[in-house]
């Protein structure tokens, strides 16, 4: 069985997305997210200010990987975020926990705050949602 997220095809066995393992390491989380199509890290006080945010919360995206989920739902690199289908992500434990319970669940969300800069991307200051469509086969 094969389950086809926004043209890119993740087996159901993949051991990476299987089962509900509550012992998330930072190393699984940023796996993870490069599977979905994002290189990231957790939100340092260096990124905080950088980035104008009140707390260094939050992961930040370094690189967005052209042709998979995270870059047909529009995440932009420099973005932070904030939650996913609608679960708080504080840190890269978060992040890796909260997308291993959604990548298989098929249309979820990805809440991002997004630098304050017009020059590089989004609105200033406010939580955007990207909406990572899937299809099943």
């Amino acid at each position: 069985m094969y389950l086809i997220v926004a043209g890119c095809v993740v087996c159901l066995a993949n051991p990476l997305f299987a089962g509900t393992d509550d012992q998330m390491t930072e190393a699984e989380a940023k796996r993870l997210g490069e599977q979905f199509g994002i290189v990231v890290d957790s939100v340092d006080e260096e990124i905080r200010k950088e980035l104008k945010l009140q707390k260094p919360e939050g992961v930040v995206v370094f690189e967005v990987i052209g042709g998979t989920p995270a870059d047909f739902a529009g995440i932009k690199v420099r973005a932070v975020i904030k939650e996913i289908d609608k679960e708080e992500v504080r840190n890269l434990i978060d992040f890796g926990r909260a997308l291993k319970r959604v990548v298989l669940s098929c249309n979820f969300t990805v809440g991002t705050f997004e630098a304050a800069d017009p020059e590089t991307q989004g609105v200033a200051g406010v939580v955007n949602f990207h909406f990572v469509p899937c299809v099943k086969d």
